[in-house]
């Protein structure tokens, strides 16, 4: 095969990325659109990297002492990946190669100025943009300042933050080539950059220009602050004009300086208003050729555009997929079930199938679109009230898009437009026997689904599946059970509200929740205690747990000292809790039957810090209090005007909470023991699938919707390709932070507290679990690394019940995700745990072993060292 050293740019396009890296491609992308002028040049390919590779000594030798290197590593990182540039470096260039880079430069001008542009195949990815990760040198004067600076380019694929960047984001660096592109030299009167779309919203339909005198380096590395434009269509709707100090200019020799601007133009605006929009008109154009909002580089040289890179923007949340061109406004699914991560194709399908509305997917999230009752002022009114309650940032998030004119339309009030967002109106009896019921019919269920699936197989289990889903609403839905869940939500909230207007107490339901019976999720925690119970007495038993790496310790137990009793109680925890896990509600996700050694670190937790009996004291413990604060409510109310009326409220709504706020916990349960069920069903079929050499490993079918897997059981064909994308798309959505409500502008919105009631620096979040208490701050991020000690305060994104056995041995808890009637909120109450939710970036802004005070009452943190 004939190895071609350089590319024309005009030669190059999107789909030769492989060929001339992702800067290349994307130029030759844009020159060959109408109207859109980008300076001459060429590239120089990845077959000269590679010849040039080829002469580096030892550098395969060097790169896989890389790939080893720990990504954390940052001293060995920097100090291998400068040796390795160093080698390539001082490699001379073989003549017929050097030859091959400069012939170019004839025509283009031999005397001429360049830009020499770094293009790796990793770069300007729609999914990883690189941006900044390798070098550019801008006004190269000659044919040998040419060749060096390319060489200095080859050898930027290996800078640090290349090399860590790569690394972080699962890229082999063996798997990366280098090109180059050499450009004429644009000497601009101004430059900057457009974003197509706004950078920090997220809105689409808002572009950004950020703008300066001179050459884009000076906005680049932050020298001085850029003219920022904003434009909606066609007209420039904000400004912001910076004081220009300085400037980078080109050297007549080659190179660039930092120059001074006349004080009279420091504050004059580098574009007009019709050059801002001119520019934005040229950016549509390039995203409407590359198909998605772009980061674009731009210079202005009397007074034409001239483009310099486009690459996408990478940060931006994807908007769900609609059938019309209708405003639409999207609340986030993860932040009602406190599971924010991405999810993948079979679970997030799966959830929509067996879900009691639609619900829209985007960047392995998913979202409900609430527009239709939002547009209603009767179902406006009751959707706002019920998301207040859970969570105030999503209430907030969605009135500010409500105050954005015109973009929610104003429909005639025709009812509540949708899907009750309550219960039903008529209460339950405050009987016990309602909850056993309940409990009953949920088991009767999950049991019939177990004994029926067992004979299925092929296509008729996947008939069999969607009935089942079916049969899954229907219990989801049931009346009865939705009353149960309203009663006990209405009677805290209605105690909350009472108890504050009258003996001015707030969240007194708090401590009247404590032990609530039937809590199936807070009893998980308690019997995880009893479980260290059986452990604690035998050292050899815990020394072994210590070293537990796989998950077939179990088989291992019996031949120690206590081990049978050990591996039978963990066992009966697993018959009965087996099928939850942490991000739960994605069916793919590894339960604890599944990946038992995950509860280890609990465990021995709880042996380490909890004495024996320690579940049974704690619940009466809580009863106990519950109890006595019952009474101390009670006598006060009594002592109130019209006392005895407000007291036999009080009685009544106690009661009923204390009945039904346990259920609460009740149907996720039963979600997660049906979809277990599912999910086994589905990997025996994925293992016939990989017996039958159709698929190459069984967890390949995550990667594949319901519908899909379905047809490949039926073809006995799969799409490999799909498959591989699809785990590239997964992993690259870990780097996107869903909102909390996302517009079909893509204008992504988390809310604010709006709150001037805490201290100086306290960072604001909801108050969920009455209390303050004082801590060292535990930062966990997965459940499987937390390592607490009695009396710390656990940090985190979100706690979904699979959290609770941690909950035991903590002093508090603040999470970023959360509302009043969450889970972990839910649990926090029934220990007695001061707590504080939905803390907008906690886990960034307190740091693992601070200490800490949470003010569970009023819903604030203060950071105290």
């Amino acid at each position: 095969m004939i190895q071609k050293y350089v590319w024309d740019l005009q030669e190059a396009d999107e789909t030769r990325g492989s060929v001339v890296g992702g800067k290349g491609a994307h130029l030759g992308g844009l020159s060959r659109i109408e109207g859109v002028r980008v300076p001459a040049g060429f590239c120089v390919t990845t077959d000269a990297f590679r010849r040039i590779m080829a002469e580096v000594p030892s550098i395969d030798e060097r790169i896989d002492r890389l790939v080893r290197l720990n990504p954390d590593d940052r001293d060995a990182i920097r100090a291998l990946s400068a040796e390795i540039r160093r080698t390539i470096e001082e490699t001379a260039v073989p003549d017929d190669l050097a030859a091959a880079i400069t012939r170019p430069l004839a025509r283009l001008g031999e005397q001429s100025a360049y830009a020499v542009r770094s293009s790796a195949t990793a770069e300007d990815l729609p999914t990883a943009s690189f941006a900044g990760q390798q070098d550019t040198y801008l006004n190269v004067v000659g044919a040998a300042a040419v060749l060096r600076h390319v060489s200095r380019c080859w050898a930027s694929l290996f800078t640090e933050r290349a090399v860590t960047y790569r690394q972080r984001n699962g890229i082999d660096h063996r798997t990366v080539q280098m090109a180059v592109v050499v450009q004429r030299m644009v000497f601009p009167q101004a430059s900057g950059i457009l974003f197509t779309a706004d950078p920090v919203t997220g809105n689409r339909k808002v572009a950004t220009v950020d703008a300066g005198f001179g050459l884009g380096e000076a906005l680049v590395s932050g020298l001085v602050n850029p003219d920022v434009f904003k434009v909606r269509g066609g007209e420039v709707v904000a400004r912001t004009i910076a004081a220009k100090q300085r400037a980078v200019q080109a050297l007549p020799d080659g190179g660039t300086r930092e120059v001074a601007i006349d004080a009279r133009r420091q504050e004059q605006p580098s574009l007009t208003d019709e050059q801002v929009v001119r520019l934005v008109q040229l950016g549509r154009r390039i995203e409407a050729h590359f198909g998605r909002p772009q980061d674009i580089e731009w210079c202005l040289a009397d007074d034409d555009f001239q483009i310099v890179q486009s690459r996408p923007i990478t940060t931006l949340f994807p908007v769900p997929e609609a059938d019309d061109q209708e405003n639409h406004v999207y609340v986030s699914v993860g932040h009602q079930q406190m599971m924010t991560d991405p999810m993948k194709p079979l679970g997030l399908s799966m959830w929509q199938l067996m879900a009691m509305v639609p619900m829209h997917e985007a960047a392995g999230r998913l979202f409900v679109d609430v527009t239709r009752r939002l547009s209603s002022p009767a179902s406006r009114a009751g959707l706002l009230d019920v998301i207040g309650k859970g969570d105030p940032l999503t209430r907030d998030a969605l009135e500010t898009v409500l105050d954005h004119d015109g973009f929610v339309p104003s429909l005639p009030d025709t009812g509540p437009g949708g899907p009750p967002v309550g219960g039903e109106s008529a209460p339950v009896e405050t009987d016990p026997a309602v909850v056993t019921e309940l409990i009953e019919r949920s088991q009767a269920s999950v049991a019939a689904l177990e004994r029926d699936i067992r004979t299925k197989t092929g296509p008729a289990l996947f008939d069999f599946l969607l009935e089942a889903f079916e049969e899954h609403k229907r219990v989801l839905s049931d009346p009865l059970s939705m009353r149960a869940l309203m009663a006990g939500m209405d009677a805290t909230w209605w105690l909350n509200d009472k108890l504050r207007e009258w003996l001015g107490e707030k969240n007194a339901a708090d401590t009247l929740t404590l032990s609530a019976p039937d809590n199936v999720t807070s009893e998980m925690g308690l019997a995880l205690l009893d479980v260290a119970d059986v452990i604690r007495p035998y050292p050899e038993l815990v020394a072994f747990l210590k070293g537990v790496e796989d998950d077939d310790f179990l088989d291992e137990l019996p031949k120690l000292a206590g081990g049978t009793e050990a591996r039978d109680a963990i066992e009966a925890y697993l018959d009965r809790y087996g099928m939850r896990c942490v991000g739960e509600i994605d069916i793919t996700r590894p339960r604890w039957r599944e990946r038992p050694a995950t509860l280890v670190p609990v465990i021995l937790d709880n042996v380490r810090n909890f004495e024996p009996g320690a579940a049974e004291r704690r619940f009466e413990e809580g009863r106990e209090k519950a109890r006595q604060k019952e009474q101390d409510v009670l006598s006060r109310l009594r002592a109130l005007p019209d006392g005895e009326r407000k007291a036999d409220e009080a009685k009544r709504m106690i009661d009923r909470v204390r009945t039904f706020i346990g259920y609460r916990e009740y149907p996720k349960y039963g979600i997660v023991s049906r979809s277990f069920v599912y999910k086994r069903a589905l990997l025996e079929e994925a293992e016939r699938l990989v017996r039958a050499e159709v698929l190459a490993e069984k967890e390949d079918i995550f990667y594949l919707t319901f519908q899909e897997l379905h047809d490949v059981v039926r073809s006995h064909r799969v799409d490999g390709r799909l498959v591989q994308e699809r785990k590239e798309a997964f992993r690259s959505y870990h780097a996107l932070t869903p909102p909390r409500v996302l517009t079909s502008d893509g204008e992504a919105l988390t809310g604010a507290y709006r709150r001037d009631d805490v201290p100086p620096g306290a960072l604001i979040g909801l108050p969920v679990s009455a209390g303050t208490v004082e801590g060292r701050a535990r930062v966990v991020l997965d459940m499987a690394d937390a390592d607490l000690e009695a009396g710390d305060i656990l940090v985190t994104p979100f706690t979904d019940p699979s959290w609770s056995p941690l909950f035991v041995g903590i002093a508090g808890l603040v999470t970023e995700v959360g509302g009043l009637m969450t889970h972990g909120a839910v649990i926090a109450r029934e220990y007695g745990l001061p707590a504080v939710v939905g803390v907008e970036g906690a886990t960034r802004l307190i740091r693992d072993g601070q200490l800490i005070r949470v003010h569970g009452t009023d819903g604030y943190i203060e950071i105290l060292s």
